[in-house]
């Protein structure tokens, strides 16, 4: 099994309220091993006679979105590992944390917005990356992409053209508070009073992608 695939199978058993976790990584061929160590040195993995030791928490650089990254280029480079789980640190969330409302946040963005605003860009952020799954189910009508640098999507709302109406964005984020799904909705881009003439309105590039 690929490493990066390792590691989803064991953030997906991972408890709710994790906080960090202790990875063990072993390579295949004695030789990978310095390699291994390399990619991963941004991550503070460290050697530990014939192993790597990871310890990964939700946020920096050893979130699990950055490991997915460093794991798919070993993946990539043909350098095979086993992935082994140890202790795993419980979090106490804050009061902030798990009453945060999504719905909340998603009124407080668009009531700082200009009268005339016409398209938007958004970013959906999830509390937790086992959640993500769920999260983009509920939230199916906002078309949510996955946002490759946070734990959670990007989208567009509008009230011309292409984009979820403000309205059932909010629906979609009532589901979310609904089941518990903590997050937090944040305005990225705003086009005010345009008109779109022969297309479903303008087009958000965002790190080389058409959006």
């Amino acid at each position: 099994m690929k490493l990066v695939d390792q590691w989803h199978a064991i953030e997906s058993e991972l408890p709710a309220d994790w906080d960090d976790v202790r990875l063990t990584l072993a390579t295949e061929q004695d030789a990978d091993l310095g390699r291994a160590s390399s990619v991963l040195g941004s991550a503070g993995a460290g050697r530990s006679g014939d192993q790597l030791v990871l310890h990964v928490r939700r946020a920096g650089s050893s979130s699990p979105a950055a490991l997915s990254r460093l794991f798919a280029r070993l993946d990539t480079e043909r350098v095979w590992c086993t992935l082994d789980r140890g202790e795993v640190g419980l979090g106490a969330p804050s009061a902030t944390e798990t009453d945060r409302s999504v719905a909340d946040s998603w009124d407080q963005a668009v009531a700082g917005l200009p009268r005339d605003w016409s398209e938007l860009l958004c970013k959906l952020e999830i509390a937790s990356s086992a959640l993500l799954p769920r999260a983009a189910l509920l939230c199916a009508p906002i078309n949510p992409t996955r946002d490759r640098q946070t734990v959670g999507f990007v989208f567009r709302a509008g009230r011309v053209g292409y984009g979820v109406s403000q309205g059932m964005a909010r629906r979609c984020f009532e589901r979310l508070d609904k089941e518990g799904i903590a997050g937090s909705v944040a305005i990225l881009r705003v086009l005010s009073d345009t008109e779109p003439v022969a297309s479903q309105g303008s087009s958000w590039i965002v790190d080389g992608h058409v959006l």
